[in-house]
């Protein structure tokens, strides 16, 4: 029996893109590998993102094909859709497979296999080797990304549930792809497509398929998620799919990833704040605090807008873990703009930042933008807002001292104690051993090494 390993790099949905991977090779028949030394075919699920991710990518094969030169080396994800020929010929690469073909990876890879359907490799929208790539170079499976339709969801955990020490606790569902968002920096629409949506029923459907698995906590991802169900023909909206969850499903608890300042309606604020069913937590994407970056940013909002809605969400749920990604060094930030952002991250109610500095992509707008901001100005700034971020952190977590606190226990235990994750996303260590996938009421005693370190409370 042939194996296989999906390495993934890069957000949630690239995460649960490499879930849905690994179910079709599961269902032609081959066996999961524990690590790529050890496995036939190594899948990496690539991030383009920043330069860096592409470094990662590189770095990963050179390393594959160094501890395992037999294996057969597929490349796959964002930066094999942004750059197939550039990634073909790196050595050791023998297939690059797009976003625009990922659905059907398993298919290309075994062509014909018993149970694979009929094969697609005829298909136009496959682009031969000849017309692409010289023989030194891998195969290229790539089309444009935005005359594609599917979405490729995250598989239902199957029955042998949490309990299995490859199975996550909490395991993530995409429910959107794509953006229609056209973000100066970003290279995201590029290679994933136009916004797509789940289908209703199949949410339900597999939400439900994990609440019988067994799974208590389930986290719903896209690329751009509060726009989910609006590319229906009867469009809905983000709020409409979180209320039947809770309607039709009996999950424990369901954690929203990021979404939007835009997309944080009334409604949805009222949602959460008022469900014990919804973890306390929004992640809010910010990028900058200065009206004239966001201008150049292309983002749909102005920074007393973005305030506005941290402050409803902030007074509806005091108690919520508040997030965001914010990036430094954009073209032409000066001294006066990054204070603007620094001073908006200080005066908001924020438990924890993402800092990214920022990294052209080619093909994007920002890229042709001449007034470049140093190195090292751009890492003093990540570093300023960094140490920020930690401050407020910590002085959120010291507000739980003393207290009771909900968390669900993780399958990890370092000898005396259990690692859990708090309702507002607070790493949390628990005294002893507990049994992954429960939540508990933990009394905290005080904080150490960025987590809360608690006892449970008898039920």
């Amino acid at each position: 029996m042939a194996n296989f390993y999906v390495e993934n790099f890069g957000c949630r949905a690239t995460q649960a893109d490499g879930a849905a991977i690994e179910r079709q090779f599961e269902d032609r028949g081959l066996r999961r590998a524990s690590t790529p030394a050890q496995s036939e075919i190594v899948v990496l699920n690539t991030c383009t993102v920043t330069a860096a991710a592409d470094q990662d990518a590189r770095a990963a094969i050179r390393r594959i094909r160094r501890e395992n030169p037999d294996c057969q080396i597929v490349v796959t994800g964002c930066y094999a859709q942004r750059a197939p020929e550039e990634v073909a010929s790196l050595p050791g690469v023998n297939r690059v497979i797009g976003n625009s073909h990922k659905a059907q990876l398993a298919e290309i890879v075994f062509p014909g296999e018993p149970g694979a359907g009929t094969s697609n490799a005829s298909n136009p929208g496959f682009v031969p080797l000849s017309s692409l790539a010289s023989e030194a170079q891998g195969e290229i499976y790539v089309s444009d990304i935005f005359a594609h339709t599917e979405l490729l969801a995250a598989p239902v955990f199957d029955a042998s549930g949490p309990g299995s020490n490859n199975d996550r606790t909490r395991p993530n569902l995409k429910v959107q792809d794509g953006c229609d968002n056209r973000c100066s920096f970003c290279v995201i629409p590029y290679v994933r497509g136009k916004s797509r949506s789940l289908p209703l029923f199949q949410i339900v459907e597999q939400i439900n398929a994990l609440v019988n698995s067994g799974f208590r906590e389930v986290v719903i991802s896209g690329i751009n998620l509060g726009r989910w169900g609006r590319d229906f023909d009867v469009p809905l909206r983000f709020e409409e799919m979180v209320r039947q969850i809770l309607r039709q499903t009996d999950l424990q608890k369901l954690r929203i990833s990021s979404v939007e300042p835009m997309d944080w309606s009334d409604e949805l604020i009222r949602t959460i704040a008022t469900s014990s069913r919804i973890a306390q937590h929004a992640h809010v994407p910010l990028q900058s605090g200065s009206d004239r970056v966001l201008r150049g940013m292309h983002r749909k909002y102005r920074p007393w807008h973005y305030r506005e809605k941290i402050e409803k969400i902030h007074s509806a749920m005091p108690a919520a873990a508040i997030g965001a990604d914010v990036m430094v060094g954009f073209p032409g930030e000066s001294d006066a703009d990054f204070e603007e952002t620094r001073r908006l991250i200080e005066d908001l109610p924020f438990t924890y930042l993402h800092v990214f500095t920022y990294s052209s992509r080619p093909g994007t707008p920002s890229a042709a933008m001449r007034e470049l901001i140093p190195v090292q100005v751009a890492r003093q700034r990540n570093r300023v807002l960094r140490d920020l971020a930690a401050e407020k952190k910590l002085a959120f977590m010291r507000t739980f001292l003393g207290k009771t606190v909900d968390a669900i226990t993780l399958n990890v235990f370092d000898g005396t104690s259990t690692e859990a994750l708090t309702d507002n996303y607070l790493k949390l260590r628990l005294k002893g051993k507990h049994a992954a996938n429960q939540w508990l009421k933990a009394q905290v005693e005080r904080t150490e090494a960025g987590a809360l370190i608690a006892v449970a409370k008898a039920a």
